[in-house]
């Protein structure tokens, strides 16, 4: 059976969120709300849903969210019972109406053989206007491919349209990432276990972008900057080789002018990019980084 978490926080889009669940042509799914000790009580509105589908509500006395967005999200996910497979949906994000109907209807095709499957997405604002395409994906996909695709702006990901398998989720958790900023990024590629990503482009889920959202806020560009510097290093040190010679030379490339346009790189990250260079087996990028290094050593003596 589904699972779907709600790491509940604010009530503004939440009657959306929950008519939405209200609205699934199939109800095979149980909902687990857990309250992140919010100043916004959502009773009320709750009790209007009863018995339209069914759901636990957990309010927790201590507010996690501010200081581990990851950590909330755990807690809440361990609130579901023996569900084999979970969805973690924002708690301003909005179901298509048959996103679990398609979810079964396509489950004997990738049971066993993807332990991550994800939905085709539309990007919403806070009037509920569309405000993107339509993005669809290929059928099967690794997960790195679809991590590329995403950063070299050809497609978009967050968490809400994914549902992936509890046992692979408690093998790995998720990276405690600033903002959870990535940390959906890296639990796609390790959740995976190098098996395809499975899409249902049949189905929707509609992700929300507002003033309300960490995507859609400007004063936590900071944190965001340090989730991107501490995601890109994992990639670099443990991932690369899961991503073709094209890719990795992408990857690297762009870390180290993000590096230098956010302090610089240390003398400990120079060796790490000239040695993930020589790795390419490319030597005119091997011989490119390290005169890179040699001038970046030159201009800082020189300062």
């Amino acid at each position: 059976m589904l699972a779907i978490i709600i790491p509940y926080y604010k009530l503004i889009f939440f009657e959306e969120t929950l008519q939405s669940l209200s609205n699934q042509t199939d109800k095979r799914f149980k909902i687990y709300i857990g309250d992140d000790a919010s100043p916004e009580n959502p009773s009320v509105l709750l009790e209007k849903y009863k018995g339209k589908f069914e759901f636990t509500y957990q309010r927790f006395e201590e507010n996690l969210g501010s200081a581990s967005l990851t950590k909330q999200w755990v807690r809440c996910i361990a609130l579901s019972n023996n569900e084999e497979w979970i969805m973690v949906l924002g708690d301003d994000d909005v179901l298509g109406e048959n996103v679990v109907e398609e979810f079964y209807k396509q489950l004997t095709i990738f049971k066993e053989k993807s332990n991550v499957v994800r939905f085709a997405s539309e990007v919403i604002n806070g009037n509920n206007e569309i405000i993107s395409k339509k993005f669809e994906h290929p059928v099967w996909e690794t997960a790195t491919d679809s991590y590329y695709r995403k950063y070299i702006g050809k497609t978009r990901s967050s968490l809400s349209e994914h549902i992936f398998l509890k046992v692979a989720f408690l093998k790995y958790k998720f990276c405690n990432y600033p903002l959870g900023w990535h940390s959906d990024d890296r639990a796609w590629i390790e959740f995976s276990e190098n098996q395809p990503i499975y899409t249902i482009n049949e189905s929707v889920v509609f992700i929300r972008v507002s003033d309300e959202s960490i995507s859609g806020k400007t004063d936590n560009e900071q944190l965001k900057r340090q989730a991107t510097i501490s995601f890109f290093k994992n990639i670099i040190t443990k991932k690369l080789g899961l991503f073709n010679a094209d890719q990795q030379y992408k990857l690297l490339l762009d870390f180290e002018i993000f590096m230098k346009k956010n302090g610089g790189l240390s003398l400990k990250e120079w060796r790490l990019m000239i040695y993930s260079y020589i790795k390419l087996y490319k030597f005119i990028p091997i011989v490119k980084v390290i005169r890179r290094f040699f001038i970046s050593l030159f201009v800082k003596n020189n300062v």
